[in-house]
């Protein structure tokens, strides 16, 4: 009952909850009457038109929006749309997160649901083995609302004590005496930061123009495009997106965005069919995060922008090339113009296209160039364009992926697993580095034994194996499985290099699981 009170609170999809904030209502109150008007009966005043709780907290929008859920969902809470999508924004611009204080968790709210965390061990074992550590880390709080924050899970879940990595260990009195000093130590609701960015907090009017974008794309490739942008007043603005896949299919759409604290871009852009959100940090004359599909979280692009007006390079398509050949590669970026350089070793023969955010040019490259060089068109520079003699490795990415089954008449769909055959090479001086996305051929394997007596490989779903995207199983019991289990299963993830009739293979690991029943907007 309460999952199904969830889903209806959050709406399908809730993975890119942002949507609900790109159209603002016409008449809306402010979301400071709001929040009085809603929060008032449980969050007691404390003098400045502050409320309890409420006040001594900073979160992101996806941070804000998770709480209004949990205020409708736990403690009844009656709002409506209109309104919260009102409260967030006033929220999410008023107790935000400055831009440092979101580095290295972005992930989190790019629904980069592969990522693997890297946190210390006690604050892994301790916070984030139920939800990411990302979801903490996005928070700011002071001591007094971290312990709040103990309490208040041991409350709602009073078996936590008894699970696993809890019931080895004092988990409440840790909790207390030294994750709590710790927490408002590593986030606290105070910073220099955040107060230098309420101070210098850019116009969102700065973000009109034209953006010249470059992206990738697991299991399609690489794109490109310009991406133009209006205002339309309150942070608000129209979006058109006009731009190509390196095998020529269009990537065109338009939409509508919000903008965030000064920074935080959420989007919805309808390419053809596919309604994708954005997700990016809009800072300095850049856009940079991921856009994916609404339905589909697992399917994203990695993305870059520059606005005009600017002048660097954004990336290289393709980014490689063998030693001694000759091919045809783009530079992506904004204010290209100037001659083009890829390097020592690395001759441009011809010029073949150039405007401002694209020039093509014919590059030839000999054995003295291996490596990785940086890219310059005039006095643009970066991206990344590496010469190699063989592929020496080759890496799956993600190395380790999750995929879940679903469909077949349940309300959850398929979460598909895309993978990179990645080609690394080595230097003059013996030191791997990256060559880049390669074609590969794609298949699975059992795991381990266990796997292979359980047939995981027929039942768990099926590798595309020209684009290395795959697509699980049906959900529900299956009576050609052993007990009648369902589809899951314990994968090898196999990519097969071409590289001159030689055959190099990468190999990752992948589940096959259930359903993602909770899937809230910071995971």
């Amino acid at each position: 009952m309460k999952m199904t009170r969830l889903r209806h609170y959050l709406g399908a999809g809730t993975q890119a909850a942002m949507a609900w904030a790109i159209q603002q209502p016409a008449q809306a109150a402010d979301g400071q009457t709001i929040v009085n008007a809603k929060c008032m009966a449980c969050h007691t005043p404390d003098g400045n038109n502050s409320l309890s709780r409420i006040s001594h907290q900073r979160k992101t929008p996806e941070g804000w929006l998770a709480t209004i859920a949990r205020m409708q969902l736990m403690h009844g809470l009656q709002i409506s749309d209109d309104e919260r999508r009102e409260v967030v924004k006033y929220l999410a611009d008023k107790q935000g997160l400055a831009p440092s204080e979101t580095d290295g968790v972005r992930y989190a709210m790019e629904r980069r649901l592969n990522t693997v965390e890297k946190f210390d061990t006690q604050f892994e074992q301790m916070c984030a083995r139920c939800h990411s550590g990302a979801r903490i880390a996005l928070q700011r709080r002071p001591a007094a609302e971290w312990e709040k924050l103990v309490n208040f899970h041991l409350g709602h879940w009073p078996s936590l004590e008894y699970q696993a990595l809890s019931r080895d260990r004092d988990w409440f009195d840790l909790a207390k005496k030294e994750m709590v000093p710790e927490l408002a130590k590593r986030y606290p609701l105070e910073s220099k930061a955040w107060t230098d960015w309420e101070k210098h907090r850019p116009d969102a009017k700065t973000l009109d123009g034209a953006w010249s974008f470059a992206g990738h794309m697991p299991g399609k490739g690489d794109v490109s495009g310009v991406m133009t942008v209006a205002s339309s007043g309150d942070d608000q603005f129209k979006v058109s997106v006009k731009g190509k896949y390196a095998d020529g299919s269009a990537f065109d759409g338009e939409g509508s965005a919000l903008l965030y604290n000064g920074y935080e871009w959420r989007g919805n852009v309808k390419i053809g069919d596919v309604t994708m959100r954005q997700v990016f940090a809009a800072m300095k004359g850049q856009m940079q995060g991921r856009m994916f599909d609404k339905a589909h979280d697992e399917r994203g692009i990695d993305f870059v922008a520059a606005k005009e007006g600017t002048s660097q390079v954004l990336g290289v398509q393709p980014a490689y090339l063998k030693a001694g050949e000759e091919a045809e590669v783009a530079v992506i970026g904004s204010g290209l113009k100037g001659k083009p350089s890829f390097g020592k070793g690395v001759q441009v023969v011809s010029v073949v296209s150039e405007t401002p955010e694209r020039v093509t040019v014919k590059v030839k490259a000999d054995a003295s160039a291996v490596g990785a060089h940086e890219v310059s068109v005039g006095t643009a520079k970066g991206g990344s364009f590496a010469v190699y003699k063989d592929v020496a490795e080759v890496k799956v990415v993600p190395e380790l992926l999750v995929a879940r089954i679903g469909g077949n008449g349940g309300s959850t769909p398929k979460v598909q697993g895309a993978f990179d055959a990645e080609a690394w090479g080595k230097g003059a001086d013996g030191k791997p580095f990256r060559i880049g996305v390669f074609p590969a051929k794609w298949s699975v394997e059992p795991f381990d034994d266990r796997a292979k007596e359980d047939g995981d490989v027929k039942f768990a779903g099926v590798m595309d194996a020209d684009s290395g995207v795959f697509t699980p199983g049906d959900a529900g019991p299956n009576p050609q499985r052993k007990m009648m289990t369902n589809n899951a299963g314990n994968l090898k993830v196999v990519a097969a290099v071409d590289d001159a009739g030689q055959t190099h293979k990468g190999e990752g690991h992948m589940y096959v699981t259930v359903q993602r029943w909770n899937n809230p907007p910071i995971p």
